[in-house]
C-alpha cells in the first residue's frame, strides 16, 4: 500500500463527498424538495415499537428472547475461539442459498470476519424471529417484518469497506482509487436524481429507447393526451383474423414488452403472424392531475380497443393486460358487462393481474389510510406521483437484489455497473396523475372494492362474475409485486376462471421469456380453484417459456386467417413511427 497515494486519494474522495452533499442539499435548500424522513422514521419506530411492547409486556417472554440472542452470541464467542486456535468448527449459523453477499471466500475462511458475519446473522435472524412471533395487529406485523428486513439490508457487514473482505482487499490495493471513483459516481447519481439518490443499475448509455430498445417496426395510428396507439407492421404474408390489443401497465413504459429483439414479446408475436396494437401511455404532468380511472378506462382502453377494431377491420379483438393494466381491463370488462354493451372482446389475457388484493404482498407495506393520506397530501401540491418515489418503492421491495448490491459495486468497489435493458427499462419511471393513484390505491389495495363486488366505476358497480369469456392468466412463481397466490385467487372470482398458467421466476423476467433462449419453465394443470399449493401439486411442468402455449391458446379461440394488414392503410393514417414520441418523455 503506497501511503502516499492512499492520502491523496482520501483528500479526493473528501472533495468528491463535499459534491455530492451539495446536490443532495441544494434542491433543500431552495424548497424544491420536502423530506418526509421524519415522518417516516417516526412510522418505523411507531412500527418496530409495537413488537418491543409485545415482548415487554411480559417479563418471562422478555427473558426468553434475550437467552436466546445471548445464547446464540456464545455458542459463536466458543466456536470463533476454536477456530481462530485453528480448530475446525461448523458454524452456528449460515447464509441462505441464495445469500451472495458472503460469497467471497474470506468471509469463512477468515476467523474474524467469519465471526462477524455469524454475528450480523444471529441478530438479524433474530430480530426477525421476534417479528414472527409477535402477537400484534396483522398490518402492523407486515409492516414491522419489512422494515426489520430494510434494517437488517442496511447494517449488513458486506456494505462497510472495514466489514468487508473483498472491499478491503480493493481498497489496499487500489490505494483508495476505488473509493475514489465511487463518491465520484454518488455525486452524480445524487445530482442525476434532481437531489435524491438515483442508483445506477445499469450502464444507461448503451441504451436508447428507439434505436436498440422498442424497435420492432410499426406505426403510431392514434393519440389523445392520455395515451398512443401503436400498430405493428407484419412480419407474415397473412395473419390471424382477429388483432391483438395490449394494455400494459401506466406505472412503467410500455416497452418492457419490446425490449431487444431477441427479448421482444411484441416481436415475437408478430413474427407469428399476429396483428398487434399496443397503448403506449403518457408520462403525465400536473396538467392530467385530475384524469382518473374512469378516463383511462374510456379515453385509454374503450377507446384502444374502438380504434384497433377500426382499424383492422373486425367486430373482435383478443385483449391483453399486463400488471395493472391488466386490472385496468378487468374493470373495463366488468363495467361494459354491467353497461350492457358488447365488448367486441374475442378472449382476454392477463399477464400478472391482480383482481383480488388480499395476499397483494410487500406493497401493502406502504398503503394504510395514514399513509395513502399523507401521500394524497404530497399528490394534491404537485399533481403527480412522482415516478422516483414508486420506483424507490418497488427497488426497496426486493433491497438485496436491486439496492444493496448496487451501492457496494458502484460507491465502495467503484465499478461502473454492466449494461443491462431491463434494469435500464426499470429505471425510465413514469408519473401517476394524483386522482388515477388516489382511486387504485383506495380502492384496490386499500379496502379491496373490486374484488368485493363494491367497486362504482363511471356509475355502475363492477361484478367480475360478468367477465365471461375465454381467459389466459399468467402469474409467476417469485413474484413480489404481483404474488402468485393473489392472482391465483383472483382468477377464480371471474366468470371464466379460463386456463391458469404458471411461469417460473418474477414479475418481469417470467413474462419476458423468449423460447430461444429456453429458460425458466411453467406449469399447467387444472382449473384455478382452491389453494395454489394444491394446484401446483398437481400441475405439469414444462421446460422453457409458455409464450408457444399461449399462442396455440389464441388460434384456438379463431384459426382464420387473413391478408397482412397495414399500418396507416385503413381509416387511421400514420402519424409517426413506434415507438412513438411518448415513450420518450422522461419523469
Amino acid at each position: 500500500m503506497d501511503l502516499e497515494a492512499f492520502a491523496a486519494n482520501l483528500a479526493r474522495m473528501m472533495e468528491e463527498g463535499g459534491r455530492a452533499m451539495a446536490a443532495y442539499l441544494r434542491p433543500r435548500e431552495d424548497g424544491r424538495i420536502k423530506d418526509d424522513v421524519a415522518e417516516d422514521l417516526a412510522d418505523v419506530a411507531k412500527t418496530v415499537g409495537s413488537v418491543a411492547e409485545y415482548w415487554l409486556a411480559d417479563p418471562q417472554r422478555t427473558l426468553e428472547a434475550q437467552s436466546r440472542l445471548i445464547g446464540g452470541y456464545l455458542e459463536l464467542w466458543s466456536s470463533a475461539l476454536k477456530k481462530a486456535s485453528g480448530k475446525k468448527t461448523r458454524p452456528v449459523v449460515e447464509p441462505a442459498t441464495r445469500d451472495s453477499r458472503f460469497a467471497d471466500p474470506e468471509w469463512s475462511s477468515n476467523p474474524f470476519f467469519d465471526a462477524i458475519k455469524q454475528a450480523y446473522l444471529l441478530t438479524a435472524n433474530w430480530a426477525e424471529e421476534m417479528v414472527e412471533k409477535a402477537e400484534i395487529e396483522p398490518h402492523t406485523k407486515h409492516k414491522a417484518e419489512f422494515y426489520v428486513r430494510q434494517i437488517a439490508g442496511a447494517v449488513s457487514p458486506s456494505n462497510f469497506v472495514l466489514t468487508n473482505p473483498e472491499l478491503l482487499r480493493t481498497t489496499l490495493a487500489t490505494n483508495g482509487d476505488n473509493l475514489v471513483r465511487g463518491m465520484k459516481m454518488l455525486a452524480e447519481d445524487i445530482e442525476a436524481g434532481g437531489g435524491d439518490l438515483k442508483i445506477r443499475q445499469t450502464d444507461s448509455s448503451k441504451f436508447r429507447v428507439g434505436e436498440n430498445l422498442a424497435v420492432t417496426p410499426g406505426k403510431v395510428i392514434f393519440q389523445n393526451e392520455l395515451m398512443q396507439l401503436i400498430q405493428y407492421a407484419p412480419q407474415t404474408e397473412s395473419v390471424l383474423a382477429t388483432p391483438v390489443v395490449i394494455i400494459p401497465p401506466w406505472i412503467n413504459k410500455f416497452y418492457v414488452l419490446d425490449l431487444t429483439a431477441e427479448k421482444s414479446f411484441i416481436r415475437w408475436a408478430v413474427a407469428n403472424g399476429l396483428t398487434v396494437f399496443v397503448v403506449s401511455w403518457v408520462n403525465p404532468g400536473p396538467e392530467l392531475a385530475r384524469k382518473g380511472f374512469e378516463d383511462y378506462m374510456k379515453d385509454g382502453v374503450l377507446t384502444a380497443f374502438d380504434v384497433a377494431r377500426k382499424a383492422a377491420g373486425t367486430r373482435h379483438l383478443h385483449a391483453v393486460g399486463y400488471c395493472v393494466g391488466g386490472t385496468m381491463l378487468a374493470m373495463t370488462l366488468a363495467w361494459l358487462a354491467a353497461a350492457g354493451k358488447d365488448a367486441g372482446v374475442a378472449s382476454t389475457t392477463f399477464l400478472t393481474t391482480q383482481v383480488d388484493f388480499t395476499y397483494a404482498g410487500d406493497l401493502k407495506v406502504f398503503i394504510d389510510e395514514e399513509q395513502v393520506a399523507h401521500l394524497e397530501r404530497k399528490m394534491l401540491e404537485s399533481g403527480v406521483m412522482e415516478g422516483r418515489q414508486m420506483a424507490n418503492a418497488f427497488n426497496m421491495l426486493r433491497a438485496n437484489d436491486l439496492i444493496w448490491p448496487y451501492v457496494v459495486n458502484n460507491y465502495l468497489k467503484g465499478q461502473a455497473p454492466f449494461p443491462f435493458d431491463i434494469l435500464y427499462w426499470n429505471a425510465d419511471s413514469t408519473r401517476l396523475p394524483a386522482a388515477n393513484h388516489s382511486f387504485y390505491l383506495r380502492n384496490c389495495y386499500l379496502d379491496n372494492r373490486l374484488a368485493q363486488g363494491s367497486l362504482m366505476l363511471a356509475g355502475k358497480l363492477l361484478d367480475l362474475k360478468r367477465i365471461d369469456m375465454p381467459i389466459y392468466s399468467v402469474a409467476t412463481r417469485e413474484d413480489h409485486i404481483a404474488p402468485a397466490a393473489s392472482v391465483f385467487l383472483g382468477v377464480q372470482l371471474l366468470g371464466n376462471p379460463g386456463r391458469f398458467v404458471l411461469a417460473g421466476s418474477g414479475h418481469i423476467a417470467g413474462v419476458i421469456n423468449p423460447p430461444a433462449r429456453g429458460k425458466y419453465q411453467y406449469w399447467t394443470g387444472g382449473p384455478a380453484e382452491g389453494k395454489l399449493e394444491d394446484w401446483i401439486a398437481g400441475a405439469q411442468m414444462h421446460p422453457g417459456s409458455w409464450w408457444p402455449d399461449w399462442l396455440d391458446w389464441i388460434e384456438q379461440q379463431d384459426g382464420r386467417r387473413v391478408p397482412a394488414r397495414i399500418p396507416g392503410e385503413g381509416p387511421y393514417p400514420v402519424i409517426e413511427d413506434a415507438p412513438g414520441s411518448y415513450v420518450k418523455v422522461k419523469a
